[in-house]
């Protein structure tokens, strides 16, 4: 390889492995640079965590977001990535630790308060509370409905989504939410018949990492 000493077509070159589908290629040979070749930017420690993740790799992945961090603590989606990798090891507090942080660095972050609210999950008032802070309360029951349906607890998101509903029957999301539990736990959906009147609007939910460098 021409120009081996130059860490930006190392990593041009792990980026385009990757686009192929050489992802593990793409992390070993990142890996093997970073390993003779300390960088003092957090981009390539961050990029090789990245690559770890795709791969399933989290506690690999973990000691490289920790390595990008090191480098600039100041970079809000360094700790998203770090939260990111923590949350897929189940370990939610010390995500939500993180990504509270990027919310520090970047208030108006909405993947990291995204994310906060998927790490918040297992406590749910906590998450609803959280949500409906940045949204209003239909959306924020409806978000932990959804939360509770990917985790298959039916009974537990039925709850949430009468709460949605009460407060909008006419709620998008928790209407669609209700379709789709109805659809999986073979019961009835059913809308409340007392709504709550709320001027709120719409929130969308996603857990995504951010790409930095």
């Amino acid at each position: 390889m021409r120009f081996p000493e130059s860490a930006e077509i190392q990593l041009s070159l792990a980026k385009l492995l990757r686009k192929i589908n050489m992802t593990r290629e793409a992390a070993q040979g990142l890996a093997a640079f970073l390993e003779h070749h300390p960088q003092a930017s957090p981009a390539y420690d961050s990029w090789l965590g990245i690559l770890r993740d795709e791969l399933g790799q989290w506690a690999e992945g973990e000691t490289s977001h920790r390595a990008a961090l090191a480098l600039n603590p100041k970079l809000d989606f360094l700790h998203n990535n770090l939260g990111y990798n923590l949350l897929m090891q189940k370990r939610p507090s010390e995500a939500a630790f993180e990504f509270r942080q990027a919310l520090q660095l970047k208030p108006d972050s909405e993947t990291a308060r995204n994310n906060l609210g998927m790490a918040l999950a297992e406590t749910p008032g906590d998450a609803v509370v959280h949500w409906q802070s940045i949204s209003d309360p239909a959306t924020a029951h409806s978000n932990m409905a959804a939360l509770l349906i990917e985790q298959a607890r039916y009974a537990e998101a039925r709850k949430e989504l009468d709460l949605a509903l009460g407060y909008n029957r006419n709620h998008a999301a928790a209407l669609s939410n209700l379709k789709l539990v109805s659809e999986l736990d073979g019961k009835p959906a059913v809308i409340p018949i007392k709504p709550v009147r709320t001027k709120w609007g719409k929130f969308r939910s996603a857990v995504l990492k951010v790409v930095g460098g």
